[in-house]
This record gives C-alpha cells, structure tokens and sequence, in this order.
C-alpha cells in the first residue's frame, strides 16, 4: 500500500500537467477574447468603467501565462515586502506598455507575443533552478529581468485589447479601468498562490518537490511558447 501511494504521488503532478496542457491546447490561441466579450465591447462607447473592470481582471485570472509567470517570480521569496517589490516591477512594466501599445495602436502579433511570454516562463524556471550560474557564471539582476518581462506581457495585453476594436469615446477611462481590473485579477491570483505556497513550503517535502515543480513549469513554458509558434507557422 506504501508503494502504491508513492508511486501516486510521483506521477500525481505529471498526469495533471498532462491533462491541463490538453485543456489548454483548445485555448491557447484564443486566450481571454471570447466572442462574447469581443461582441459586448464593440457595440458601447463612451466611459464603460465597470464592464472593463471585469474585463481586466478575468484577463489576468485567466491568463494561465501571466499566472505561470508570476508563480515563477515568488517561488523562492518569503519576505512580503519582497513579493511587494516584485510584483510591483511587474505591474508596472505590463502597465505602461499595455496602455501606451492600445493609446498608440501599437500591438505585436499576437503569436509571436505569446510565444516570447512563453519564453519567459521557461526563463524564470530557469532562473529559479539556478542554471545560469552553472552554464555561465552569472546570475542576471531578477528585478531588472522581472521588468523587462512585465513590459513584455504587457504587450500581450495590448495586443488583445486592440482586437476589442475599443470606441475612441471613453478610450482613457476605459483603459485605466481595465488596466486596474488586470491589478485585481493579479492580486486575487497572487493571494490564492501564496495561500498554496505557505502550506506546501511547511512540508518537508517542498526542498525535493520545488525542483520537480521548476522542470514542469520549464515545460509548460516551452509548450506554450512552441504551440503559439505552430500556430503563427499555420496562419
């Protein structure tokens, strides 16, 4: 019985991966426009504070790059005031470049902006595992790559936003209150991924399991970067 249950255990979190990357696949190259969103936003105009509230916050919440990314950013941070700091950098890279990309009508194909978010999953795996130290003995500054990818996953958000097709009526309010909508999605991810860290940190498992965890968000991060660019091949 012993046996079993370990036997359980190890292949508990592959399977799961597995199952959430065949959820994910029918996703992956629509993700947080749905048409009836797309379809709400195109007949209003004017300040829609509200509904663009919503909006924001269900992008973020729903935006498993952005979560994966963020829990890649704490993993290894127990202090909150350094969490604060992180998450902050973070907010503020994808805040200015999503309302400067959206206000200038600067978007990146979609694709490919995706794919280079993928990209940075797979590099804070990375840098959590600790290999850039062994392949070129350095440790790149992880508050300045957490900005540089912030300003990055901004563009993704931007890029999404235009597809809205946004009346120009209201356009400022409305990306302010989307953008604070994205702040309370990424508040409400991050409380529900630290509430998972604390117990799972308590376990004396957490020092074997939090390399394990890193390989499989490597992964995650090359599926989802190889997926979007499958489908810019394909377009």
């Amino acid at each position: 019985m012993t046996i079993f249950s370990t036997a359980l255990q190890r292949v508990a979190l592959p399977l799961a991966t597995i199952l959430l990357c065949l959820f994910w696949a029918s996703t992956a190259l629509a993700h947080a426009v749905t048409l009836g969103d797309k379809g709400y936003i195109q007949e209003i105009s004017g300040p829609q504070i509200i509904p663009f509230l919503y909006l924001g916050a269900k992008h973020m919440v729903t935006g498993y790059d952005h979560i994966l990314f963020l829990f890649g950013v704490i993993f290894f941070l127990y202090g909150m005031r350094e969490i604060g700091v992180y998450v902050t950098l973070f907010a503020i890279g994808h805040s200015v470049t999503m309302l400067a990309g959206v206000w200038f009508n600067f978007g990146i194909n979609a694709y490919v902006i995706d794919a280079i978010i993928g990209f940075s999953v797979i590099y804070k795996a990375l840098d959590n595992l600790g290999a850039f130290r062994v392949w070129f003995g350095i440790q790149p500054n992880t508050k300045i790559a957490t900005l540089i990818f912030g300003f990055l996953h901004g563009f993704g958000l931007a890029s999404k936003i235009i597809e809205y097709n946004i009346a120009p009526d209201g356009l400022l309010v409305n990306l302010i209150a989307f953008n604070a909508g994205v702040e309370i999605g990424q508040l409400t991810a991050l409380a529900m991924i630290l509430l998972v860290m604390q117990r799972w940190r308590a376990s004396p498992a957490f020092a074997a399991q939090a390399y394990r965890a890193n390989v499989i968000m490597m992964g995650l991060g090359f599926y989802l970067m190889g997926f979007q660019l499958l489908g810019l091949a394909m377009a």
